[in-house]
């Protein structure tokens, strides 16, 4: 399902635009209803710039070095796990001693991370891409499979017992069967659809050519619909029953409720549109950027409430009670621990 948005200059078009909202209706009794394709939505004021904080602000509860560049990040329930360049590597880091653990894998891990409860997936790129699986337990490379991204900065998902990835630049989402790397399943997307993320049995990705999210039946394999969102969307999460995609196009954030009964919103966050990460914990999403390395939002409210600059920055992970930032030219992980985070930055202490 596709919303079109209608031009709001005329009283014949906010009818229709109205009209629209009420009538479409999407996967199941749920409606997805439309955003304006831009980055800052129309239904709403548009909120003030956050305060402005110095990095320097943050305790930092450990700096641990990883390889010449530093870049994705993934948390389990057991650890953490950063790719890296210099060398090609996964690194797990032991959240109870910071002490490091390097996996080398046999091409360049340029995409982002997923990890079901056995083994982490990493997509690997090179003259020809792959997937490798290395298992969380052992700490080992235990497979590299002829699939692979169809470009860097893309994404990989886990669920319903499937890896998820996009193959191509014509936007072919592939379904991959985890004990032996073969394609089970092919979804066909457009062309600009790189990043996907597994919530709530579907499957949900960024269109970065564009400016929508394709929602995907996770079972069945099949395309339920599409959500408009602030352009440009590459990276997302998902957690408490929404979806976030970062706009790349002026640095946005938008919220997508799973189930439809809520308008898509789209969020200015007043940072770099290029690059960054995002992710979610309890209650809060937290985005980052280079020069803007942490963000944090409420995510209850869809509101900034604090932002810090300075350097580093490039993807991060919450969990383990600490925020953990890669600072990609430097190499390194800055752990954070969330208990040193300022109360007024926190979303519960804002309710």
């Amino acid at each position: 399902m596709t919303i079109g948005l209608v031009p709001k200059h005329s009283s014949l078009g906010a009818f229709i635009a109205g009209l629209l909202l009420i009538l479409c209706s999407g996967y199941g009794n749920a409606t997805w209803a439309a955003a304006p394709d831009s980055d800052a939505s129309a239904r709403q004021p548009v909120p003030a710039q956050a305060e402005i904080r110095p990095m320097s602000e943050l305790k930092v509860t450990a700096t641990i070095p990883i390889a010449k560049q530093a870049d994705w990040v993934k948390v389990t329930s057991t650890a953490v796990w950063i790719g890296s360049k210099g060398p090609y590597a996964v690194s797990e880091i032991d959240p109870q001693t910071n002490q490091v653990t390097k996996v080398e894998l046999p091409g360049d891990p340029c995409a982002g991370l997923a990890a079901d409860a056995e083994n982490l997936w990493v997509p690997l790129c090179g003259k020809t891409p792959k997937l490798a699986r290395v298992d969380l337990k052992k700490r080992e490379l235990t497979g590299v499979f002829n699939v692979g991204p169809g470009a860097a900065e893309g994404g990989i998902a886990v669920g319903a017992g499937s890896v998820w990835t996009i193959v191509d630049k014509k936007g072919s989402m592939a379904r991959i069967d985890p004990a032996n790397g073969s394609i089970v399943d092919i979804v066909h997307l457009k062309p600009g659809s790189y990043n996907p993320v597994f919530s709530e049995g579907r499957i949900w990705v960024t269109r970065a050519g564009g400016a929508g999210l394709t929602i995907v039946d996770a079972t069945t394999a099949k395309v339920l619909g599409h959500v408009p969102v602030g352009r440009h969307p590459r990276f997302l999460t998902a957690g408490g029953g929404v979806v976030w995609t970062l706009n790349q196009a002026k640095g946005s954030l938008s919220r997508i409720d799973v189930g439809g009964q809520q308008p898509a919103v789209t969020l200015p966050l007043h940072v770099p549109g290029t690059g960054g990460d995002i992710t979610y914990a309890d209650g809060e999403v937290w985005v980052t950027m280079m020069k803007t390395p942490l963000t944090v939002v409420d995510a209850s409210r869809t509101q900034v409430l604090c932002q810090w600059k300075g350097a580093g920055g490039d993807a991060v992970g919450v969990g383990h009670g600490s925020i953990w930032l890669t600072n990609l030219r430097h190499g390194t992980v800055t752990r954070i621990a969330l208990n040193d985070v300022p109360k007024d930055c926190r979303a519960a202490a804002n309710k």
